[in-house]
């Protein structure tokens, strides 16, 4: 079975910490600090490939980890950094975050999007010294990575795609027209999961692929469900394939009905350049073939073609349907293709500086929030005294008092900033 959407975990490596450590020498007896930042952690990173067909290997493996980085030490030794965690993906590949926004779009092989970045890694005690504090017996430690659940929904990239009914005919058509032998039999839901196979139109390689049957009430996941409509998306033309032996009434009600669903789907997705295609006519007389292309003709959508009469059993009009998706597929490739959604971006941290902030007061006390100065407290080893006195130092510098007092806080009164929780005094 072809596995088309996953759901997975990742998490990127933690920061080293930084290294409190002097200069130890003999006849040195001040050497001075020497203690080496740590290591950035490892990003993970997903990129597109063609080797890869489906996400079948989400269902083995969920969880992605990258290494931490490495600790500093001392002789100014800083930490090795985190190796990136590489995670593949085939192309046609969306990644949307836990609430939906989409992260990248993975349209082009080799392709690449950093999905979650390593921690900081925290500065050793070198990085503290001043002309008044010359020995600093602290470091910062490293942050934590960004942790996140990932859904993986894979769309297949196809120039052409087969639509209609359960039992039209669209594996037949495709293996007629292909060298792909997809499962064929004589009742509904044969295919399960969508075909690819290639055609040569001069010099170009043209895809095709089977969508398995749409029923009505497909795009609120009736039937095989909403699942396979994703698959349609990506297709530049539409074919509509119709059971001649229906007769008229039932062209009509399978076309009507697969239009129904695609425009339920997405908008603007029935609108897409497309082909009326009448199979099995091997079955019924000339006389119901004219009928039915009438029929066609009076509802095809956005038909860039005249609708085609073939039988996929025995070969005839397939030249004819070749033709036609050969012309309709250069009126297609010059209609106005429709913007891609725009992925969030994934960025580190910014070089923020700590005096941009805001205070805002809440049920308990108030919060303090500003990126450079949440992971300034995150970094600090707050069991230490030394660091705890630099940390106040750096936030009294900032003007975070002075913005707590014209706040109104009191002595005694809770501050959080970031996962941290002060008494204001």
């Amino acid at each position: 079975m072809l596995a088309d959407r996953a759901k997975i975990c990742v998490r990127s490596g933690r920061g080293g910490n930084g290294c409190v450590s002097f200069r130890r020498e003999k006849y040195v007896p001040k050497g001075g600090p020497n203690g080496g930042d740590g290591g950035r952690g490892g990003d993970i990173s997903v990129i597109a490939t063609r080797q890869v067909r489906d996400l079948n290997r989400f269902r083995r493996q969920i969880h992605f980890r990258a290494p931490n980085g490495g600790h500093g030490q001392g002789s100014d030794r800083r930490g090795a950094d985190g190796d990136s965690l590489i995670v593949e993906v085939p192309v046609g590949t969306e990644v949307r975050d836990s609430s939906g926004e989409l992260v990248a779009d993975f349209v082009n092989e080799g392709q690449v999007a950093v999905v979650a970045h390593g921690g900081e890694g925290g500065r050793g005690n070198t990085c503290f010294v001043t002309a008044t504090r010359q020995a600093p017996r602290f470091a910062e430690r490293g942050l934590e990575g960004d942790e996140l659940w990932l859904d993986f929904s894979l769309k297949l990239l196809a120039d052409v795609g087969f639509v209609g009914l359960p039992n039209a005919g669209k594996s037949s058509l495709l293996a007629a027209l292909t060298r792909a032998r997809p499962k064929i039999a004589a009742y509904p839901f044969t295919t399960l999961e969508p075909n690819l196979g290639t055609i040569i139109f001069d010099d170009r390689i043209v895809v095709l692929a089977d969508i398995p049957g749409l029923v009505e009430g497909a795009s609120a996941g009736v039937g095989l469900g909403d699942r396979f409509l994703a698959h349609v998306e990506r297709t530049t033309l539409l074919v509509y394939v119709v059971d001649a032996t229906t007769g008229p009434e039932g062209a009509a009600f399978a076309l009507d009905t697969v239009v129904d669903e695609l425009r339920a789907f997405k908008e603007g997705l029935a609108d897409r350049p497309s082909v009326v295609v009448v199979n099995k006519v091997d079955l019924i007389d000339e006389a119901e073939i004219d009928d039915l292309l009438a029929t066609a003709a009076g509802r095809r959508p956005q038909a860039v073609a005249p609708p085609v009469a073939v039988s996929a059993l025995s070969g005839a009009g397939l030249e004819e349907l070749r033709a036609a998706l050969r012309s309709a597929l250069q009126v297609a490739d010059a209609a106005p293709v429709e913007a891609p959604p725009r992925p969030r971006v994934a960025v580190r941290p910014g070089e923020d500086r700590v005096s941009h902030f805001s205070v805002s007061r809440e049920a308990d006390g108030y919060r303090v929030v500003g990126a450079a100065l949440e992971r300034l407290v995150a970094k600090a080893d707050l069991e230490n005294e030394e660091a705890v006195r630099y940390l106040q130092e750096v936030m009294e510098r900032a003007g975070v008092s002075d913005a707590l007092r014209r706040a109104g806080a009191k002595p005694g009164d809770d501050v959080a900033i970031g996962a941290a929780e002060f008494e204001f005094a």
